[in-house]
């Protein structure tokens, strides 16, 4: 294999051939094709037992998380950039930090499942099956954006997603409040993303107890290594398991950590040091820690994982360019899509002289 190899690249500098794809050359190597890794044991509160502590990874579902948290992560620095260059207006908040939540969660449930959350969105909302294109256009205003640009980034939606409430904790209430799914047994997850701070507030100054996932009091709790991704598709797969069978809700506290700060008019250093940023970004980057359990199991290789980010860079630029360059709404569209299945009528604009048209 090494000799052949190394003709390809001898041949390729010579100029004799084009540079041959590496996933070609790839595909010769004896990658496993699945390996049982360990995870971290779950916090548990009013159960039993939890989710397990060992788990079957595939090759396949491997490049398939490696890609999606890869995609994310590129995604919130291009939106990050095109707010500073004024391509993106108003409230934004980013995930970049907490990529493992949103792709173990969407492993672990079905895609008949509904999901209701909050703002801080973008990455549940490709998870949950938009395009690249589809949010960036959004974050940008334009019509090819999955709210067809009226939202932004705290109202984004998707078919059973109802995305991005800019109401702190208003997706609770609107899925089902705590007592409400207790007492009726609702099958319900209640996700706390614990990413250390609320807004500039780090929670040991903020709560008396920091364990969230005791806070349904009646409601089981379970507190997940939110940095893992492993970690959080197994305790999502016991909490829909717990929930199909009839048990009623349970809360999962996930413990992860946000890059940048609460949104994009804090700096994010002002409250935390940059030693800490740091501290987290070099031994509990979701991305690299998952990156090194491929490679250490034999499921890839540095050279694959790089042209798979590679692949995902050119498809944000891609992406970027086509949110920077799609119509705008008109202001005629401005009362479209406000109900579903409605007879069109009219809605007064700002003053009782202009009218617009209002279609489902």
């Amino acid at each position: 294999m090494r000799k052949m190899l190394a003709a390809v690249v001898s041949r390729v500098f010579s100029g004799e051939v084009q540079k041959p794809p590496l996933r070609g050359l790839l595909a010769s190597f004896n990658f496993s094709s699945k390996a049982t890794c360990d995870i971290k044991k779950c916090d548990l509160f009013r159960l039993e037992e939890g989710p397990a502590t060992s788990t079957l990874l595939t090759r396949e579902e491997a490049l398939k998380y490696y890609r999606a948290m890869q995609v994310i992560r590129r995604m919130e620095l291009k939106s990050d950039q095109l707010y500073k260059q004024k391509f993106i207006r108003g409230f934004c908040h980013l995930c970049d930090g907490q990529e493992a939540c949103y792709v173990g969660l969407e492993a672990g449930i079905n895609p008949t499942d509904h999901i209701i959350t909050s703002y801080r969105s973008h990455g549940v909302s490709y998870t949950r099956g938009m395009s690249v294109k589809s949010i960036l256009a959004e974050l940008t205003g334009r019509r090819a954006g999955c709210s067809k640009g009226k939202g932004g980034s705290m109202h984004m939606y998707h078919k059973n997603f109802y995305g991005g409430n800019g109401i702190v904790g208003a997706q609770g209430p609107l899925g089902a409040a705590y007592n409400m799914s207790a007492l009726w047994k609702l099958p319900c997850i209640f996700i706390c993303e614990n990413n250390r701070y609320s807004m500039g507030t780090a929670i040991e100054r903020a709560a008396a107890s920091t364990e969230y996932y005791k806070r349904g009091s009646f409601i089981p709790g379970l507190r997940v290594n939110g940095m893992d991704i492993l970690c959080v598709r197994e305790a999502t797969k016991f909490a829909a398991n717990h929930c199909r069978s009839g048990k009623g809700p349970i809360l999962v506290e996930l413990l992860t950590y946000r890059y940048h700060g609460h949104s994009m008019s804090d700096p994010g250093i002002s409250y935390r040091t940059r030693e800490e940023v740091h501290d987290v970004r070099s031994k509990s980057d979701p991305i690299m820690l998952f990156r090194e359990k491929m490679v250490n199991n034999n499921l890839s290789n540095v050279e694959e994982l790089k042209e798979i980010d590679a692949e995902v860079k050119k498809e944000v630029e891609e992406a970027a360019q086509f949110a920077i360059t799609d119509p705008e709404p008109s202001v005629e569209e401005i009362a479209h899509s406000i109900y579903q299945q409605s007879t069109p009528f009219e809605v007064r604009g700002t003053n009782k002289w202009i009218k617009y048209k209002s279609i489902s």
